[in-house]
This record gives C-alpha cells, structure tokens and sequence, in this order.
C-alpha cells in the first residue's frame, strides 16, 4: 500500500488517508489496505494500536441521509471510502469536555476512477458519524468494533444546535437542500438526540474527552 498523504480535517482526530492508485492504459490496479502499513508507518501513529474486527458495505440512493451513529461497549471507529457515486460524510464531535463538543465537519469523497489516488476517511471512537449521498452511491467501512444494538444511540443531523461553523459553506447549502425535506431517512436517525438531550443523557459519560 503506497500512502500519500495523511491529513488532519477541522477536527484533528478526525484523519483522511490518500493512497495511490497505479494507472495505465487498462485503468488502474490499488492496494487499498495493508495492516502493516497502517501499524508501522510514520505518519499513521495513530492507528498503531488499531484492529479491524468487522467490514460492512452499503448502498444508498440519491438523496439518502444516515447518521449519525455511535456505539460504546465496545466503541467502533470507522475507516470508511466511496466506492461508486458520492458521499458527504458527516462527523460529529460528542466527547464531553472536548473544545469542538457539538461541533460537525463535513468531507466530501466522490468516486473517480480516472484520479491516480483515493482516499479513506477515519472516525475514531468519541464521534458520532453520517453520510449524505446526492447519488446513488456504494461505500465500504471497516470497524474497530463489532456492532452491538443495545450500545448504540444517534444524534439527529436535524437537530437545531449542532455547530456548523467548521463546515465548508458549499457542502453546508448541499445538506440543507437534501436533508431536511429528504424522505430517505429513517425516523430513527431523523429522530435521534439533540445534542442537549445527549449531554443530559447518563450513557454520554461514556464519552470523555481525553479517556478514549
């Protein structure tokens, strides 16, 4: 696996890892994921301690929101990328006592086969984490934990004191043309907590800034 690039996002825990894709006249050839890469390289300290225990691919059609999602006992992180069409993802801070608490960033990750790279975007655990898909798109993620229903909860991407200002403005107007009127949400995610409600909430001490 030849990595590029590793950048931190608005949130610094919150991590994109570009990796090369190796084209020719036939299209190209990638390895998209080697353990010894992401435990022994110099710019990846922070996955050393990483095991990936669970992999997980899904489709979504045009318009879809998912999200946003996180799990303690275990906790997960995900590496996640596109693998057709288009995804925003969504990343939102929920760790108590933490500078961005309540705040949300948003990435966009097309899908390009003509570009000589791509890239995997990493949501650690202490993050509650989303998509919204303005194609019919495919993604793949990989979980640092296995799921578990009865440790889960959500935070509603509609929820009115999320902090938005880390967004870019151009992704920002595109949630707020697909999000609130989209009929492709669940009513569990549209109906998740505030972020209000999720501090109040006694699982939320799950979530320590600086004890993850």
């Amino acid at each position: 696996m030849k990595i590029i690039e590793v950048k931190e996002l608005e949130i610094p825990a919150v991590k994109v890892i570009r990796y090369a894709r190796f084209c020719d006249h036939r299209g190209y050839f990638t390895e998209h994921y080697r353990k010894t890469d992401f435990h022994n390289s110099e710019t990846m300290t922070f996955m050393k301690d990483v095991e990936f225990v669970q992999c997980n691919e899904s489709f979504s059609r045009k318009g879809t929101v998912r999200g946003l999602h996180f799990q303690w006992n275990p906790y997960i992180g995900k590496l996640v990328r596109t693998l057709r069409g288009r995804m925003i993802d969504m990343v939102l801070d929920i760790r108590k006592g933490s500078p961005a608490f309540g705040s949300i960033i948003l990435y966009d990750m097309p899908a390009d086969n003509e570009r000589d790279y791509s890239e995997w975007i990493w949501v650690p655990p202490g993050f509650a984490h989303g998509n919204i898909f303005t194609e019919d798109s495919m993604i793949e993620y990989f979980c640092s934990g296995q799921y578990n229903p009865a440790c889960e909860a959500g935070i509603s991407p509609l929820s009115k004191d999320i902090e938005w200002n880390l967004c870019a403005s151009e992704l920002k107007r595109i949630f707020d043309n697909i999000a609130p009127s989209t009929l492709l949400i669940t009513d569990k995610d549209k109906n998740g907590y505030t972020i209000e409600g999720w501090e109040k909430c006694r699982n939320s001490e799950n979530f320590i800034h600086g004890k993850l």
